[in-house]
């Protein structure tokens, strides 16, 4: 099973790409084969059809959907802006949704979201949901948010709390097996 997990994050200590990175970990310590992808290797300007229609689909757009379109599941981090989902999360969608062949149509994707706030990022999670689901992913109906995420992780950037640990373990395990059966 071959996992592609990244944070619709840009920010270099971003508590999302942290909690990607565990998700990772804790998936590889499950038998899943998986890559950590940065977003920040993919600059996409935000989404214009003149652009579309001067130069077509970025190449880096391209390139993102050649991963995805290899992956046979995605874990996506998401933090919360605003109570609702990153700009940069949404434009990224925006342009894999203009592919003649949509990379993210049937994938299966796995949610989650760090924020420094009580509530985790659940709000962000609600709403990042939608438009994948426009586009046919099958959102994994389980989601987790970790909330008080800038004291969340050590200086190695693994997460401190062995409750926090367990339910993303949890979750990555149902996961892995809904998309194997």
């Amino acid at each position: 099973m071959n996992l592609l997990i990244f944070a619709g994050s840009l920010r270099t200590d971003s508590c999302n790409k942290k909690f990607a990175r565990e998700a990772l970990r804790l998936a590889e310590q499950e038998g899943a084969d998986c890559e950590f992808l940065d977003l920040r290797d993919y600059p996409m300007p935000v989404y214009d059809g003149d652009i579309e229609t001067s130069s077509g689909i970025p190449e880096q757009t391209v390139m993102l959907g050649k991963k995805i379109a290899e992956a046979d599941a995605l874990i996506i981090s998401t933090p919360e802006y605003n109570g609702s989902i990153p700009g940069i999360l949404k434009n990224v969608i925006d342009w894999l949704s203009r592919e003649k062949t949509v990379s993210l149509e049937g994938k299966q994707l796995l949610l989650l979201a760090a924020s420094p706030g009580r509530l985790g990022g659940v709000r962000s999670l609600w709403h990042s949901r939608q438009p994948f689901e426009v586009l046919g992913v099958h959102v994994f109906p389980g989601m987790m948010g970790l909330a008080d995420a800038y004291n969340a992780f050590d200086e190695n950037g693994k997460l401190r709390d062995e409750k926090n640990i367990q339910q993303l373990k949890n979750i990555i395990i149902k996961f892995i097996k809904h998309i194997g059966s």
